[in-house]
């Protein structure tokens, strides 16, 4: 209740006209003394958001029990038991100070020492599900505090029906909840940087009573973001920049520098909560504390240098990281959010003068500017995104509060017409019912949502990235214990193959040597023999998946998610294609012949198979039946760089050598990495009596793969040729140097 002598809070008075003139800085000065808008149901929608952010919380930890577990948390895990260790130990152990591995030293390591030292407590270790779903509950926990925050600074601004509605969209953003389940980097960092901004405003909006709860607040929010990565300095300069703007506006410009009295309250509070959250920051981050003023900035500079490269689908296109287009990140958000988040942030830009005459514009703009800055700094910068928008994960939370904040105006816009009210809301949960759908028939895995205007994740399959972590194959190996394949009395040993090893690893462990997992990526799955394998969709092709090609046709199991077949369980009955894959090893080619045409009459769509197939009928002087299985593999797998290099090689046999130049070219538009394509081309050059761009070709072959002996021999043939001796003994002298 508003106290006698100060503004009814329930009053929303509309401006007046004034004769008088306003002088600008005492307009400015208004606006932000603008009295909050609320309604007469406040108080009990304060009591449903309460309610629903509980509700919320219990949901979040109970589906992140289910969570499989993310193939990051190779390097996660890692990274908290030698935190684990350096804390105990009192910095003797000093392991966590250089981590090569995923250069974790270089992360903040806050949610690895609380869950590390919590795992420690409870005798878990990583080998236990337990191990992982209280690190997975605390990542839910952590999300979850993201929520809240988001609807408690959209109730800041514009009342309980704004925070409620924002808080109902982050709860039904499978995205985010999914993150929350498993993700122990991007969720942290969001729960720390919404954390900061809600407190922020809600200690300028207070002064100058402010409470001592938002004073904690912000600088744990400041300490939680740095205390998981160094971009967490981002939250340290909006904090400087938006309390400056507030010194500013409320008090009558740059003067306001020369009111000694307010300046010092205001730095008290700016530096005093900077200094507490840095400090915070530093107790959980070993590498920092070495040098606490230096090394927060050295690894934010690092990053730049260690941006991770590897191969994504986007819109259909196997392509790296490094080379997506400038829109990457924006259609990922534009695709993969609920359609009630997507319209209720595009329109707050629209509607966004009347947002700033409505409410206080400093909070609106500061909403706006932490949504749209990371954005638009990483495409300014061009830096390298992957798995979806994840990196961005943090910028979601102030999205939606301006989506909130404009339903929200639109139901007080149609206040006078009950009707038209009950529309909005009617729209509004239309445009969320497809994305609560989707996290109430997927809780293991809600991170794989698409939203409807690219036709849901069926729509989206094999033309973007579905279940980038593995988080699935704990839903395959659930399925072979239900199976009765794995099971505690087992008397034969299961060899399980998988491109996600640390999960099914961890997953597995429960069954000691009866239980063997084998690393061996999708286009390597024929290298070694195993029972059975699980293979997510993740660096297949677009192209394979789009045909119809994936799952292979010996899947004996699928996992789905909204239609879309996400990862499948294979049995490999016979193991001929590791078989036949070995024979060629041993250059015995009618064996490997023999093995890889048993398997592709049982797996006629193994690329693999049909490729070494290829391989074998030319070294065993078979071309035109090499030609057909090159095809073959091709129709499957368009870009396989070997089949493409075995086209190729046919055309050379049948000294076509004008179709061969055609095939490694168009073969290494697909991949440029492609040594041999590079080593063919110089080949022919060297025919063609080009020496130059034959050693132009070959000094590609070597860039992309340095152990190319073949390459190299060229080189060194074609210098000595020419009478270049000293060349020629320079790569002569590199081919001894090889093993």
């Amino acid at each position: 209740m508003a106290k006698s002598g100060k503004s009814n809070p329930k009053v929303n008075p509309q401006p007046v006209v004034q004769k008088t003139t306003v002088k600008p800085r005492q307009a400015l000065r208004d606006l932000l003394e603008r009295p909050s808008v609320a309604s007469s149901l406040d108080p009990l929608l304060r009591k449903v958001f309460w309610g629903v952010a509980a509700l919320g919380l219990l949901v979040m930890i109970g589906l992140s029990m289910g969570s499989g577990i993310n193939a990051d948390d190779k390097f996660q895990v890692d990274y908290s038991e030698k935190l684990v260790s350096y804390y105990s130990t009192f910095g003797k152990d000093t392991t966590a100070l250089q981590i090569p591995a995923g250069n974790m030293h270089l992360y903040g390591g806050f949610f690895e020492v609380v869950t590390g030292f919590a795992n420690k407590a409870l005798g878990l270790e990583s080998t236990d599900l337990g191990y992982h779903q209280l690190r997975h509950a605390a990542s839910a926990g952590l999300g979850w505090v993201a929520i809240l925050c988001a609807g408690l600074l959209a109730a800041l601004i514009a009342g309980w029906r704004a925070g409620l509605i924002t808080l109902i969209i982050m709860l039904l953003s499978p995205r985010f909840v999914g993150d929350s389940l498993m993700n122990p980097k991007d969720i942290p960092f969001a729960a720390g940087y919404i954390m900061a901004i809600y407190n922020m405003a809600a200690v300028l909006q207070r002064l100058p009573e402010v409470r001592r709860w938002n004073l904690v607040g912000l600088a744990v929010g400041l300490g939680i973001s740095l205390g998981i990565r160094a971009g967490g300095l981002l939250s340290f300069a909006i904090l400087l920049l938006f309390t400056g703007l507030h010194l500013i506006l409320k008090n009558g410009g740059f003067k306001a520098f020369s009111d000694q009295k307010n300046l010092k309250k205001y730095a008290a509070i700016a530096l005093g909560t900077a200094a507490a959250g840095y400090l915070f920051a530093m107790i959980f981050w070993p590498f920092a504390l070495q040098n606490p003023l230096k090394n927060p900035f050295v690894a934010l500079s690092k990053f730049a240098d260690l941006e991770v490269k590897i191969r994504v689908l986007f819109e259909g296109v196997n392509q790296m990281s490094d080379i997506t287009p400038w829109n990457y990140s924006i259609k990922w958000i534009a695709y993969t959010i609920p359609l009630a988040a997507l319209a209720g942030f595009v329109g707050s830009i629209v509607m966004l003068p009347r947002l700033l005459r409505r409410y206080q514009p400093l909070w609106v703009m500061l909403v706006m500017f932490t949504a749209i800055f990371p954005v638009f700094y990483v495409i300014y910068k061009n830096s390298v995104i992957h798995d979806g928008w994840r990196h961005l994960t943090f910028a979601y939370p102030p999205m939606v509060v301006a989506a909130g904040l404009c339903w929200n105006e639109l139901a007080d816009f149609f206040s006078e017409k009950k009707y038209m009210r009950w529309a909005v809301y009617g729209i509004l949960a239309l445009l969320l019912a497809d994305a609560g759908a989707f996290i109430a028939t997927n809780p293991q895995m809600p991170y794989v949502y698409f939203n409807p205007i690219v036709g849901g994740t069926k729509g989206a399959y094999g033309e973007f990235e579905t279940d980038y972590w593995g988080v699935s194959t704990r839903q395959g190996i659930e399925w072979m214990e239900q199976q009765g394949i794995l099971k505690p009395d087992m008397q034969e040993m299961v060899v399980i193959a998988t491109n996600m090893h640390y999960s099914v690893k961890q997953l597995t462990a429960k069954y000691g040597d009866k239980v063997k997992i084998k690393y061996l990526k999708w286009d390597k799955r024929c290298d070694d023999a195993w029972d059975y394998a699980l293979y997510p969709t993740r660096f297949l092709s677009g192209y394979t998946l789009q045909k119809g090609f994936w799952p292979p046709d010996n899947a004996v199991h699928l996992v789905t998610a909204g239609g879309a077949p996400i990862l499948a369980v294979l049995k490999d009955n016979g193991k001929n294609c590791a078989l036949g894959m070995a024979a060629g090893k041993l250059g015995d080619w009618p064996t490997t012949i023999s093995m890889l045409e048993a398997e592709v009459a049982n797996v006629p769509d193994n690329e693999l198979a049909w490729t070494n197939l290829a391989q074998a009928y030319l070294s065993n002087e078979q071309p035109e039946k090499a030609k057909a299985a090159a095809e073959k593999a091709l129709e499957i797998s368009p870009d396989d760089s070997q089949a493409n290099n075995l086209l190729g090689m046919y055309f050379i046999n049948k000294n076509e050598i004008g179709r061969a130049k055609s095939q490694f070219e168009a073969a290494l538009k697909l991949e440029p990495a492609n040594a041999a394509a590079w080593y063919y081309l110089a080949l022919i050059a060297k025919n063609e009596g080009n020496n130059q761009l034959a050693l132009n070709n070959l000094m590609k072959a070597i860039k992309v793969a340095p152990g190319f002996r073949a390459a190299y021999e060229l080189s060194a043939q074609i210098y000595e040729e020419e009478g270049n001796a000293e060349a020629a003994q320079r790569f002569r002298a590199a081919l001894g140097q090889m093993k």
